[in-house]
């Protein structure tokens, strides 16, 4: 399989961000209270730097489209999935807080199924973060996404998708996924690749297919 980076004929679009100096956790989590309905912008705080981010379309729908592979794949193999989306997930003793583009419980789907809020004090984080950086962030999101106990991270940089795992303190380049071991960042390039080309019950196939053939070897 191909690991051929994506193309876009109009190029690459970026995101609209701003980063406040100097913001205190009170002041980050009345910004979160005063519109808890928002989608955009979407916030990360980290030790006292803030974030905003407002997604570009090409953004959003890579975002969208990682998001149905995981469904399509997790339904395929019989794996329980708990999407939790952009949930604002933070902790106030390590001063920092993040609402991803997507996130998985899948290993600790059980735990939190039932579950109608999330509390990283004594909840477990979600296993599987997206993060869609199709602009230079201006904070380092991996040492955030670490500090917080996130096993994995998926990036995505509008040309190719890589598997980051966390080993110890630190995030290291993984060839498969831990909560999807059939799935490396070669096939999730791809697939991405292909859903800017194909119809999309004919990527919706293809993706199933995929799934069941990986199935079917492992069993």
């Amino acid at each position: 399989m191909s690991s051929a980076t994506i193309a876009r004929s109009a190029g690459i679009v970026a995101d609209a961000r701003i980063v406040l100096q100097h913001v205190n956790w009170d002041t980050y989590e009345r910004l979160l209270a005063d519109d808890e309905g928002r989608r955009v912008p979407r916030m990360t705080y980290d030790q006292g730097v803030l974030e905003l981010v407002t997604p570009s379309m090409p953004h959003e729908m890579d975002s969208a489209t990682i998001t149905r592979f995981v469904d399509i794949v997790a339904a395929m193999l019989g794996i329980p999935v708990r999407s939790a989306g952009s949930t604002t997930f933070r902790r106030e003793d390590l001063q920092r807080g993040f609402e991803p583009d997507t996130s998985f419980y899948i290993q600790n789907e059980e735990r939190i199924r039932d579950q109608r809020e999330v509390d990283l004090t004594s909840d477990p984080p979600p296993d599987l973060v997206l993060e869609m950086e199709l602009s230079r962030s201006a904070l380092n999101k991996l040492a955030l996404f670490a500090s917080m106990g996130i096993p994995e991270v998926w990036r995505c940089d509008g040309q190719r998708v890589t598997i980051f795992v966390l080993d110890r303190e630190d995030y290291r380049e993984s060839s498969s996924s831990l909560a999807l071991p059939m799935v490396s960042g070669d096939v999730l390039t791809r697939f991405l690749a292909d859903s800017r080309t194909m119809l999309s019950p004919d990527w919706f196939q293809a993706v199933s297919d995929w799934a069941r053939e990986r199935r079917t070897a492992s069993s």
